[in-house]
């Protein structure tokens, strides 16, 4: 578990200013990962009660775009955020309440930053895929 002091070396890293709204919000996406953008104020506002709605949209836009946080938005969700970033995993996503969990990147035959056909791209470096499903406790309501 990441603290503080470990944020603040994250951002210095990636040369961004330490500012008490970005480490608030690399804390709220480690306390809730997957979490949606109100999960995230809501958390970053535990902490930082007059932290603005722009503040934190603006914290979570540097920290993406600085590769600290990754944003993924499944079909017919709303943006989330997390911050297992640097490796190339996958998502499920349950059906019926919308749970997301990782899901390592899936290998065998076909690897899956191996296309088929690459259409003369180069440097492929990221697979998105997103499995969907139910998650357990939908599935037990489900079979009920």
């Amino acid at each position: 578990m990441a603290t503080a002091l470990d944020f603040q070396q994250l951002l210095r890293g990636a040369a961004l200013r330490v500012t008490r709204p970005r480490t608030a919000v690399l804390g709220a996406v480690q306390k809730h990962p997957h979490a949606d953008t109100d999960t995230i104020i809501g958390a970053v506002r535990s902490r930082l009660p007059k932290v603005s709605h722009q503040a934190v949209y603006d914290s979570l836009h540097a920290l993406t775009a600085a590769g600290l946080v990754r944003r993924i938005q499944p079909s017919g969700s709303v943006a989330r955020y997390e911050l297992r970033v640097g490796d190339n995993h996958h998502h499920l996503v349950c059906r019926a309440c919308g749970a997301i969990a990782d899901v390592d990147c899936a290998v065998g035959d076909a690897p899956c930053l191996t296309a088929p056909d690459d259409r003369g791209y180069s440097s492929i470096d990221e697979a998105e895929v997103v499995f969907w499903g139910l998650c357990p406790d939908c599935s037990v309501t489900e079979s009920s």
